[in-house]
């Protein structure tokens, strides 16, 4: 046992206590949405066969189908893979600095989306759809290099943070390894002698252990060794209470974002937490209206004990024989179900679910293709209703990630070298999504419904015109509309083309009145030729 391993050990006992009161919500959420991506938060490992099980008990999928339609939402929303959806900036940059900064977030849009993220991104956010938050470990590849994305499971994460509504900047990560792996990962002399030991006699048997990452207090200039950068990693074996390894990262390589503050908590809940008294009742619906069915088809009797006729020994069924003392000894019993009032109750339920959800705003519309208008409309609709959850997403999931992503490629020199201008200072991050992009359509709507405006005005006064700068109009639509900067040309090659330009119509025009000149003095010549004849 070593002070470094007692202090982490200690505080995730404090971490588990104050996450304890959340865990039940959270796996509520999980058994009515994706029973098996709720593993651990009970006191047993969920394997397939009671995921399996838990599965048989949701009796309607309208939640799953809703949660899943919002999830893609988000990612084609936030994290297109067919589309650059980021830039750089640095703050009054040159325009030769701005296509460096353009060629680098290209690059590394093309190194996220090459690695696994598409992949451990969406499991990723159907946590945060469900429970309210997720886990996304950013580190580079140790076999064929590039970046990897490792989507942590909820049920093992432990959060907190050192400011009070802050960012996640101290994760706690659970995980049980054979003693085999354990040995092979840490090495022999690094784990715990008991753990050396049931190597070699049990290398099968699990040995848990914790993964802390938390910023470091001291800082250090220029750090050399890994175990003097800004953010502490350390691995503990847990019951041992033994470091088994130390090290540390430039950036914070966990990003924990949140969909909705649980108040005093470092923890959210998510979409899944308001639907959920609507999902359980139509889940509890869907069981009686089961039962219902199943009694008017296979029909319910009763029979009369006259001596004869024995109920409990009576099987009801085709080709049966039914010995009785009297027809009236044995008459079908209604059920008294009503069916159309079950129907009337689900449709309303599976309409609030989705409604909250908000699976029937952002599913795409069968029919025909929209107009201009529905689709400004539409975006205008997604824009409202995943707007305010796409600033904390931003300020919580994408400007951490890429952060640790573009740290990651710089290092590794993926970029090439940069401009001496740019050395030193700070960069920043522009979002070119489809939802950033509707953030500014705002801009896009103004300025159109400025020209439809000033051109009715401009036929009585044309001079109204010179108020409109028609470049910086067509580079603010150019960059609201997420146009790629290489499309648009740069202010001093505008400049050069315009003066060639001039240059050219001014030296036709010259060429036009020499012409003009040759002309007319061809004309005076042949007059004079006339009258001298």
């Amino acid at each position: 046992m070593n002070e470094t391993a007692d202090k982490i050990v200690k505080r995730l006992t404090a971490l588990k206590s104050l996450r304890r009161p959340h865990e039940q919500v959270w796996r509520d959420c999980f058994d009515f949405t994706y029973p098996l991506r709720g593993s651990g938060f009970t006191s047993d490992i969920i394997d397939a066969q009671e995921g399996q099980r838990k599965r048989a008990n949701l009796l309607d999928s309208t939640a799953t189908d809703a949660v899943r339609i919002l999830a893609s939402s988000i990612m084609s929303g936030l994290t297109p893979a067919n589309s650059r959806w980021f830039g750089l900036d640095v703050g009054n940059e040159s325009e030769d600095e701005r296509r460096w900064l353009d060629m680098a977030a290209q690059t590394l849009w093309e190194n996220i989306h090459m690695a696994n993220f598409d992949a451990a991104a969406f499991e990723a956010v159907l946590d945060v759809v469900v429970a309210g938050w997720f886990a996304l470990y950013i580190d580079e590849d140790p076999d064929e290099g590039g970046l990897r994305f490792s989507q942590w499971p909820l049920a093992g994460v432990y959060c907190s943070a050192s400011k009070p509504g802050g960012r996640v900047d101290s994760v706690y990560r659970c995980f049980t390894m054979t003693a085999e792996q354990a040995v092979a990962e840490f090495g022999e002399t690094e784990v715990s002698q008991k753990t050396a030991k049931l190597a070699k006699d049990k290398p099968d048997e699990k040995v848990e252990f914790v993964h802390a990452i938390y910023p470091r207090t001291l800082k250090v200039t220029n750090p050399r060794l890994a175990k003097n950068l800004p953010v502490a990693s350390v691995h503990v074996e847990v019951k041992e209470k033994k470091t088994v390894r130390e090290s540390g990262f430039h950036e914070m390589p966990v990003v924990v974002p949140r969909w909705m503050l649980i108040p005093d908590s470092v923890y959210g809940v998510g979409p899944v937490f308001d639907a959920l008294p609507d999902v359980k009742m139509l889940n509890e619906l869907k069981g009686m209206e089961l039962a219902a069915a199943d009694l008017a088809i296979a029909g319910m009797w009763i029979a009369e004990d006259d001596g004869v006729l024995n109920p409990r020994t009576v099987k009801v069924g085709p080709k049966k024989i039914i010995v009785a003392n009297s027809v009236d000894s044995m008459k079908p019993l209604q059920t008294g179900a009503n069916f159309e009032l079950s129907e009337v109750l689900t449709d309303q339920l599976q309409k609030a679910i989705r409604k909250v959800l908000m699976a029937d705003q952002l599913q795409p519309q069968d029919g025909p293709a929209m107009t201009a208008t529905e689709v400004h409309v539409r975006v205008n609709l997604i824009r409202q209703l995943l707007g305010p959850i796409y600033g904390r997403l931003q300020a919580e999931y994408l400007q951490i990630m890429i952060e640790r992503c573009f740290g990651l490629g710089y290092r590794a020199g993926a970029f090439g070298p940069a401009p001496d201008s740019i050395a030193g200072r700070e960069f920043s991050v522009r979002y070119i999504s489809p939802l950033a992009r509707a953030q500014k359509l705002e801009d896009v709507t103004a300025i159109e419904r400025l020209h439809m405006n000033i051109a009715q005005i401009a036929q009585a006064k044309p001079d109204v015109l010179d108020l409109i700068d028609e470049d910086a109009t067509v580079r603010v639509l150019s960059d609201a509309l997420g146009v790629p900067t290489n499309v648009v040309r740069k202010t001093s090659d505008v400049e050069q083309l315009r003066q060639q330009r001039a240059q050219a119509q001014q030296a036709a025009q010259q060429q036009q009145a020499a012409m003009q000149m040759q002309q007319v003095a061809g004309e005076a010549m042949a007059k004079k030729a006339i009258g001298a004849a």
